[in-house]
């Protein structure tokens, strides 16, 4: 079971990225260079790298998969739901809707290798497979409406959309790249989480959050409450295999991507607020994920 310490490293890079932004001479000027390369390269070559990994053998897993959709699409449905809450402001919903439901993928695939080993990346890569792009294309809707983009102009153009599509499309054509290729999109992706968590911590703006503490609060219950719950029922009432049931649960979990911070800032949204959240998603799920898990024992 992870141990309340898993998600400190990822903790420490936010705190890093803000120390350096706001105490050495790489400023503002520098972050907002470093934001549009995690944007545009980084974390496209993380996802078609990480969906591509392995071929997807949906037949055998349909529970597996099927929790997850629901999962991520209750996530979805509850965010959404929280826009027509009077009082609560249109640009910090548009902005902070997306980490109510998505989900840092790096951490998921490191907390699923020591669940449950091979099987449990293999498990969790399916689950990113189909949930990363019924992700961003949730993330983004709001964002587009707000800031009066054309939705469909978004989602041709942005490029995590782009590279998860892509992804699905190669690895359901049973398509593999070269090694050599595989090697290097790997390395590049691997940069992706370390920056995007230090170009949070560059953005973050302590007071941003007391521009909705609220709706702060109930973004990160449906995060770190609704989601786990609704995962411990599935995993219970399908009868899912007990590693399986771990690693979904745990997939239900996990703190909100990274990504969202960056996402929201490219889009004209309130980039502040969103690191704020991604900030203390990662510091809630140090506890609440192995806490989710040691439920899941209890009730089984």
């Amino acid at each position: 079971m992870p141990d309340l310490l898993l998600l400190a490293p990822d903790f420490l890079l936010i705190i890093a990225g803000f120390l350096i932004c706001r105490h050495t001479p790489l400023g503002r000027g520098v972050w907002d260079g470093a934001e549009r390369l995690v944007y545009y390269v980084l974390f496209p070559a993380l996802l078609f790298g990480s969906i591509v990994r392995e071929p997807i053998a949906f037949g055998s897993m349909l529970p597996l998969a099927g929790s997850g959709l629901a999962i991520v699409g209750a996530g979805v449905a509850l965010a959404y739901a929280l826009a027509l809450v009077p009082g609560v402001d249109a640009r910090l919903h548009a902005s902070g809707a997306q980490t109510a439901f998505r989900f840092n993928s790096y951490v998921g695939l490191a907390v699923a290798a020591r669940i449950a080993g091979a099987d449990g990346v293999a498990w969790t890569a399916l689950l990113i497979s189909l949930c990363v792009p019924l992700c961003n294309i949730a993330a983004v809707w709001p964002l587009a409406r707000h800031g009066g983009h054309g939705y469909a102009r978004e989602l041709l153009r942005n490029p995590l959309i782009l590279a998860t599509a892509s992804g699905l499309v190669f690895n359901l054509l049973g398509l593999r790249l070269p090694e050599l290729l595989a090697g290097a999109m790997g390395r590049v992706g691997s940069a992706a989480v370390p920056l995007g968590l230090m170009a949070v911590g560059a953005g973050l703006q302590f007071g941003a959050l007391r521009e909705g503490p609220g709706l702060a609060g109930a973004l990160l219950a449906i995060r770190h409450l609704a989601l786990p719950a609704l995962a411990i029922a599935l995993v219970l009432g399908l009868d899912l295999p007990p590693a399986q049931q771990a690693t979904l649960v745990a997939f239900a979990a996990l703190p909100t991507a990274s990504s969202a911070y960056v996402l929201a800032t490219r889009m004209g949204g309130h980039g502040g607020y969103v690191a704020g959240l991604v900030t203390l998603s990662t510091l809630v799920a140090m506890a609440g994920l192995p806490l989710a898990l040691l439920l899941l024992g209890l009730l089984r």
